[in-house]
């Protein structure tokens, strides 16, 4: 029987993610994988701002840039595309479109580098866990056992039905067909068509994918068994009904459907077995937050689980990935049920897109939108403190470089301004920079290794105080 530290079931954008986290931290890792090989569907086209911050602080962001393009849509809410807002709170002010696929490829080939074991064509069919450890079946009968697990086996996730976690919500009231596939149509009389359907429809659309394919959405007619792809004849119907003409689509790369099944897992985390990415929560895709929220909970639980399989995580640390993450889930699944009301096609609908439309002009309101999209607004509830505490620092400029760049081995890092500071105990887990220059305005934060603000101040005694509750104890 294998035997590991982590087992993590699925190899899509969350789970490489989370194996690439484990692994910076020495943890044995094996990804299990039921396809044989990488799927072509791209249902996430991008990353947000918080996610292009994710991939700067661990070294990545050069190879997403390299085979990405920037954009820049401020919020984009139901549909309702503003300026990007001023004043936005990163160093990163932009999204990339990169299509899954490529995302899934370059997360890849980063688990891989940092010794990832990724065995693809292995289906779990049961799983059971002790006080100590968690054992796998696989359908070719093979047997593993691990320290802890975390199922990142999508929205129809076996881990979490194994584990009869409660998925409460909504089931999907419409639905929408998507592909990639070539069009005859010139692209003219497609822009034209397209702009003219979404004045009452903006579940409709096509997208050039710059590889000679066009995604290409449509409502479907009615709600269906989603474990069932479309076929082309259906896009064809749906097409000559909605928009009057089917662009003589052909050859698709892919095809699918989705609907607003909306939905959240109750507990992230049962025993030594823990939910992520659409395991934990499924919401529609408007606002393309899915991928993005995914690849944060990986963020958010590798470096707590790798210091729990340590040794060194204080009491609490691993259950305060439910804590932080299960809220911001929450608000992410009510952002998108508004969203699908904004984009219906009855009146009530049009009037509230036109009153939301107007509301977005204000500069605050795009803000604060563009800020929920994006993730970057996220602060979670560490207790009363400083107004920093709990918010992700940006990439700031020090005097030695920008923060992100010492932040690529996942430790924890105080920027102390006052160069009169200590982490003595715990310099194994945590960086020291005195040289922090000027656009750092308090004396001095301690960051955890996802970057977020757990204690600001310049008092050693007060330092010393908040330390052990996200780094354990001091080493003797």
């Amino acid at each position: 029987m294998l035997k590991t530290d982590v087992i993590v079931v699925g190899a899509g954008p969350t789970g490489l993610m989370l194996a690439a986290e484990l692994r910076l931290h020495g943890v044995r890792v094996v990804v299990l994988e039921k396809l044989t090989a990488p799927t072509k569907e791209s249902r996430g086209r991008g990353l947000h701002a918080r996610s292009v911050e994710v991939m700067d602080q661990r070294g990545l962001l050069d190879r997403f840039l390299a085979v990405s393009e920037k954009f820049q849509a401020g919020g984009l809410f139901g549909g309702i595309a503003k300026p990007w807002p001023e004043r936005l709170d990163t160093a990163h002010p932009y999204g990339l479109s990169t299509l899954q696929p490529v995302t899934e490829r370059l997360l890849h080939e980063r688990a891989l580098e940092l010794g990832t074991q990724i065995r693809r064509g292995s289906e779990v069919v049961g799983l059971s866990q002790d006080a100590d450890h968690v054992t796998v079946d696989l359908a070719d009968g093979t047997r593993l056992r691990s320290r802890y697990l975390v199922g990142c086996d999508g929205g129809r996730s076996l881990v979490r039905r194994l584990l009869g976690v409660g998925f409460p919500g909504e089931p999907a009231t419409v639905e929408t067909l998507l592909g990639d596939m070539e069009i005859d149509e010139d692209p003219v009389t497609v822009a034209a068509v397209v702009a003219e359907v979404r004045r009452t429809q903006l579940r409709f659309g096509t997208i050039p994918n710059g590889d000679g394919t066009v995604r290409v959405v449509v409502p479907a007619e009615g709600v269906s068994d989603r474990a069932t792809a479309p076929t082309l004849e259906e896009f064809k119907e749906r097409l000559r009904a909605v928009a009057g003409t089917d662009f003589g689509v052909h050859s698709p790369l892919w095809l699918s459907r989705f609907g607003d099944a909306t939905r959240q897992a109750e507990r992230y985390r049962v025993g030594r077995v823990l939910l992520a990415g659409d395991a934990a929560h499924i919401h529609p895709p408007t606002g393309g937050q899915g991928l993005n929220l995914g690849v944060q909970d990986a963020f958010n639980l590798g470096w707590k689980l790798a210091a729990t399989v340590d040794g060194w995580a204080p009491e609490g640390l691993l259950d305060s990935y439910h804590d932080e993450r299960h809220p911001v889930g929450a608000r992410v699944l009510d952002n998108t049920r508004a969203q699908i009301t904004l984009l219906g096609t009855d009146a009530g609908a049009t009037a509230l897109r036109g009153l939301f439309d107007r509301l977005m002009d204000f500069e605050e309101v795009n803000r604060y939108v563009t800020g929920m999209i994006t993730a970057v607004d996220v602060r979670y509830d560490f207790g009363e403190g400083h107004a920093l505490l709990g918010r992700r620092m940006k990439d700031l400029e020090l005097k030695g470089g920008r923060l992100y760049s010492l932040t690529h081995e996942g430790r924890g890092l105080l920027l102390d301004g006052t160069g009169r500071l200590s982490v003595e105990g715990w310099a194994d887990r945590v960086d020291h920079v005195v040289d922090v220059g000027a656009e750092l305005d308090v004396p001095a934060v301690l960051l955890r290794p996802d970057g977020h603000v757990a204690w600001a101040g310049e008092d050693q005694r007060d330092l010393v105080g908040h330390l052990p509750r996200w780094f354990g104890a001091a080493a003797a």
